[in-house]
């Protein structure tokens, strides 16, 4: 058994494309019809055979709950993993992103928190 997709709930695929790809630096894999939104995932540029993050609308109404719930409370609904948190988040801020945790060490990691523009707290972390 192994992880090939992980989803995050995000308000508006089209602006969650726009910032996961062109802030962030992930690579759209898949973009097809699926009613009236898209099956879309994107991947690290690094792997594109890795696993891949679908770009879920949050349509329903439970949805919309759980994604306020996280919000709301501080809670990540991700993490994504880098080599020098540092050098991610000053390239991150210098591209308008708003953090909530700059870069802090939590026991072992190095941990940071943003926001995505879509409805998500997202987590950096550097081991």
């Amino acid at each position: 058994m192994r992880i090939v997709l992980s989803s995050v709930l995000v308000d508006d695929q089209d602006k969650a494309l726009k910032f996961y790809t062109e802030v962030l630096g992930f690579v759209k894999k898949t973009e097809m019809p699926a009613g009236r939104y898209q099956w879309l995932t994107v991947v690290s540029q690094d792997a594109a055979d890795g696993v891949q993050l679908v770009l879920e609308p949050n349509e329903m109404a439970a949805a919309k709950v759980y994604q306020r719930a996280l919000y709301d409370a501080g809670i990540a609904a991700t993490s994504f993993q880098v080599e020098d948190i540092e050098a991610e988040c000053s390239r991150l801020m210098a591209r308008g992103v708003k953090f909530r945790l700059k870069p802090t060490r939590m026991g072992g990691p190095v941990l940071a928190t943003f926001d995505d523009t879509c409805g998500n707290w997202i987590s950096l972390h550097q081991i």
